[in-house]
């Protein structure tokens, strides 16, 4: 069973061309640029991403995440560090996350090592989370790993909600907190006619004149 011919679905992109000339020096600045215009555009999540991430067995595996913040380091996302992507980001510190803002024909790639964040880091965003959000922390403890089904997972919920009662503080779990991934390249990829697209890589160049190497790339 498949879709009748998905090669129709293609869409025509049409806009401004991205020039080298109007590109921030730092990869970063250039995100942050791109981030708010698909905000105040009102895309829906522009935050979120597919982070991939290779497993123990060498298999590659992608998933959709929401990025938390970013600065002139990186970007960052939490989970929890026994999931099956916080194992494997452990066992190899290595990661790609992409964002898809289709809708106005880009998109931002990122690849690099990845860290964890610090306890104080984890904690205060971890505070500013909605009470239901602190509390399935706690049920999702065994984030990844086979349940018997939905009511389970209810009972997990139910089971930790009267633990703290509405008001009390919910501390962070010991197994759950952020990651921070610090590119070593970046790619911004805009979509032109005709498949002409406009691709600009940024390369992590410490002996270089400039910190980031910028060059364009063959669409």
């Amino acid at each position: 069973m498949e879709h009748p011919n998905p090669a129709d679905l293609r869409r025509a992109y049409r806009g401004r061309p991205l020039r080298r000339s109007t590109l921030a020096a730092h990869p970063m600045s250039q995100f942050h640029l791109w981030f708010e215009e698909a905000y105040d555009l009102g895309l829906p999540e522009p935050n979120a991403m597919v982070l991939a991430s290779v497993e123990p067995s060498g298999l590659p595996r992608g998933r959709t995440v929401l990025m938390k913040g970013y600065d002139g380091a990186g970007v960052r996302f939490f989970t929890n560090y026994t999931s099956r992507k916080g194992r494997a980001l452990e066992t190899d510190p290595r990661a790609c996350v992409v964002f898809p803002w289709h809708p106005i024909r880009r998109q931002v790639l990122m690849a690099g090592r990845v860290e964890r964040l610090d306890d104080e880091e984890n904690d205060r965003y971890f505070a500013s989370r909605p009470r239901g959000s602190r509390i399935g922390a706690w049920a999702s403890e065994r984030q990844s790993s086979p349940v018997t089904g939905r009511a389970e997972l209810e009972e997990l919920y139910e089971g930790f909600d009267g633990v703290w009662e509405p008001g009390r503080e919910i501390p962070r779990p010991d197994y759950w907190g952020g990651f921070r991934l610090v590119p070593e390249e970046v790619e911004f990829w805009q979509g032109g006619s005709d498949r002409m697209h406009d691709r600009f890589q940024y390369l992590w160049d410490p002996d270089g004149d400039e910190p980031w190497a910028i060059e364009r790339l063959a669409p």
